[in-house]
């Protein structure tokens, strides 16, 4: 997403449970279902799929999922998708998320973003969403 001057900003945590599923390729792949509850500016539940490989423990791992998000972004209900990237090298953490274009429904039908996400060293999971939506709810 370009960011121009009609870029909003969402802010809030989410709470994120994992379950085990299945390993892939030989146990080189670990798939997992995942589960999420947001508060704060985006109220919604998310459910989704998350594939990991690597060895997290020498800090050296990645990851990629997809999940749905059901609920309101800043009182618009709907539904999109996040797609998610993470990387561990190192160490060194980098994630990213961003929506899947086309995949709002909903008063959200449009949404563009990209989200930025911190864990403090309590594990609170926070984020920020840079979004553009029409203004026009029933667009």
């Amino acid at each position: 997403m370009t960011e121009t001057s009609d870029s909003r900003t969402a802010t809030g945590t989410f709470e994120v449970h994992l379950s085990p599923q299945t390993s892939e390729a030989d146990g080189a792949i670990y798939r997992f279902g995942l589960t999420k509850t947001w508060s704060g500016d985006i109220t919604a539940e998310g459910r989704g799929v998350m594939m990991s490989g690597g060895d997290p423990a020498t800090g050296n791992a990645g990851y990629v999922a997809i999940e749905l998000v059901v609920g309101t972004l800043e009182g618009r209900e709907g539904t999109f998708l996040l797609q998610q990237f993470g990387d561990l090298d190192r160490g060194a953490e980098t994630l990213h998320y961003q929506v899947v274009n086309g995949s709002g429904t909903g008063a959200l039908a449009d949404l563009r973003g990209r989200m930025d996400l911190t864990i403090d060293d309590s594990g609170v999971h926070r984020y920020t969403l840079q979004y553009h939506l029409p203004d026009d709810p029933t667009h």
